[in-house]
């Protein structure tokens, strides 16, 4: 199985071996996870995400504790899912949760800076939109996720996020980059990129999510598997917001 490339999708999340002190592999074929179960999932945690996300929103910026508590909170979360293996409904819902405040609150904040109130709206149209897109392809075979777009990918992550990481640090010392970040012609190649890049993710999410279901994965870990999906569609979300503010800010200058 190819690496997804996705930290909440390890190579180890559908092996047996992982939970030798669960019995899930002994019950019948109906305990087993299905491409449907994640689906309904899925759809679970994107309800609540949008409704905690909709809420913070709208409040802002009265509710700025609640984005601050969502970073937090959705950080926290998220490493404990990912290193102690929770497939807990209760520990993923709370991620999504959290994952929601964060959002609107971020939302609210690229609203304001670009003057487009309506930006949620048209960022999550647009992310929807892209995974339809890159469901239809994967299921029509038009694209594969091998071995080589695994390399491709993960170098194109990895290299993504050390330039964030370099702007969080410089951000402290007054250090900016402006030719990326900026409004301008290669900060919007830029997001286009990254967006690129994100919705990439979503095919190693579906392939490796598929796998799991041809090995026979138990049921239970469709929530993780569901997880693992809105940790990718967050991120693309949040990148077409920035990229749409980028190209707002740019035609208003």
């Amino acid at each position: 199985m190819y690496r997804s490339g996705n930290p909440a999708l390890s190579d180890s999340t559908f092996d047996k071996n992982m939970y030798k002190d669960t019995n899930w592999w002994d019950n019948s074929n109906s305990n087993q996870m299905s491409i449907e179960g994640v689906s309904e999932k899925t759809g679970i945690l994107l309800l609540i995400t949008a409704t905690s996300a909709i809420a913070t929103s709208m409040m802002m910026p009265e509710s700025s504790i609640l984005f601050i508590i969502g970073f937090v909170g959705s950080l926290i979360s998220a490493l404990i899912i990912i290193f102690s293996r929770s497939n807990s409904p209760f520990l993923i819902c709370s991620y999504a949760l959290f994952e929601g405040l964060f959002l609107g609150g971020i939302t609210w904040i690229f609203a304001q800076q670009s003057g487009l109130e309506s930006i949620g709206i048209i960022a999550a149209s647009i992310t929807f939109l892209i995974l339809a897109v890159m469901i239809t392809i994967y299921r029509l075979g038009l694209i594969h996720w091998d071995k080589n777009m695994q390399i491709a990918v993960t170098s194109a992550m990895a290299a993504i996020f050390l330039i964030y990481l370099i702007s969080i640090i410089g951000s402290f010392i007054g250090f900016e980059i402006p030719l990326i970040h900026g409004s301008g012609p290669v900060g919007i190649a830029f997001s286009l990129f990254v967006v690129g890049i994100a919705s990439l993710c979503l095919v190693a999410d579906f392939d490796f999510i598929e796998r799991g279901v041809l090995r026979g994965a138990p049921k239970q870990l469709e929530w993780r598997a569901a997880f693992g999906l809105l940790v990718t569609l967050a991120w693309l979300y949040l990148e077409i917001l920035k990229l749409i503010a980028k190209i707002t800010i740019n035609m208003r200058n």
